[in-house]
């Protein structure tokens, strides 16, 4: 009689791991340690550096004003300098310089970025977004001078054209906040559409197939359903984008010229609070001056902005992630 073959003994995943070689319980605790230890260590490096630019803020913004007063520099209406015995420093030409531009660019963008992103994410097929995602990513690997010189070289020209139309004189100059900002929108579109259509494409398919199921259309299910459910990753990529338009500095230094005043107007050209610290670190201000030590309290204003808006886009965040989740 032909003996049984020996069967295969199968082990479960438990098995196998306890199988092999044991770790000692020291050996265990020092690699957790380390690790524990590295991570420690990097959340402490980055609360170090934020702690660091801040306290160099205050205190280059504190020995800044011992020179100028707290009222002038926050009510006054004239930024200059660097005229001698006529400098004031008001910082508001500079705050509403800073917010024309970023008003161009988030009109341009915002708008034209959820368009986008809702064709990409709904009505593109697969084919054209494999083709439209890398030039949006191409975009916005490119670097913010050549937008600069894409603004003085193209922008501008096109907008004294339609000037030219419209109202029969040379309405926008060399430099303008109407030219710097569309730039601006130009770079953070890819930012707007890339995140938004994430942020729809997260949806689930089933609120998709229910709106389907009660007759809407594919537009009404994409403007009434599926936006208002991803409202929250839409609102959290305005907000970048704004924060990164705020904080640009090569275009509008390129583009939008160097005249503080007080204007709205986006064919005039303005000063913002970037472009004013480029133009103090590669000039010839004394380290010691006044006018060098404003360009720290330019950037505690700036900072305190980009805080103030990014605090108030997360209450405005959880807002919204609580309604539709």
């Amino acid at each position: 009689m032909p003996s049984t073959p020996p069967q295969p003994e199968y082990k479960t995943f438990v098995e196998i791991c306890e199988s092999g070689r044991p770790r000692s319980t020291k050996t265990r605790s020092f690699q957790e340690g380390g690790v524990r230890s590295l991570l420690v260590a990097c959340a402490s490096f980055s609360i170090l550096v934020t702690t660091l630019i801040i306290g160099i803020l205050a205190y280059e913004t504190a020995r800044f004003l011992q020179d100028v007063s707290v009222w002038d520099f926050l009510t006054g209406l004239e930024w200059n300098p660097l005229l001698g015995e006529e400098r004031h420093f008001g910082i508001w030409p500079l705050i509403v310089g800073t917010l024309l531009v970023t008003l161009v660019a988030a009109v341009f963008a915002l708008p034209i970025g959820l368009v986008t992103a809702i064709f990409l994410s709904e009505y593109a097929p697969a084919w054209l977004r494999s083709i439209l995602k890398p030039i949006l990513e191409v975009l916005a690997g490119i670097p913010t001078v050549v937008y600069g010189f894409f603004a003085l070289i193209v922008i501008t020209p096109v907008l004294q054209s339609l000037g030219r139309v419209f109202t029969g004189e040379d309405t926008f100059g060399a430099y303008s906040a109407g030219s710097a900002g569309l730039a601006v929108g130009i770079m953070i579109l890819p930012i707007v559409t890339s995140l938004s259509e994430d942020a729809i494409r997260a949806v689930p398919k089933g609120l998709r197939d229910g709106a389907f199921a009660l007759g809407s259309t594919r537009f009404d299910t994409s403007v009434k359903v599926v936006v208002p459910a991803a409202l929250s990753g839409i609102m959290a990529s305005y907000l970048l984008a704004i924060t990164r338009a705020i904080g640009e500095t090569m275009i509008v230094a390129l583009a939008a010229g160097g005249l503080s005043q007080m204007t709205f107007l986006p064919w005039e050209q303005v000063q913002t609070m970037t472009a004013y610290m480029v133009q103090i670190f590669l000039g010839d201000a004394p380290a010691t001056g006044v006018e060098y030590k404003s360009s720290f309290a330019v950037a505690g204003v700036l900072f305190l902005m980009t805080f103030l808006l990014t605090f108030s886009g997360y209450r405005i965040l959880i807002r919204f992630r609580e309604e539709y989740e």
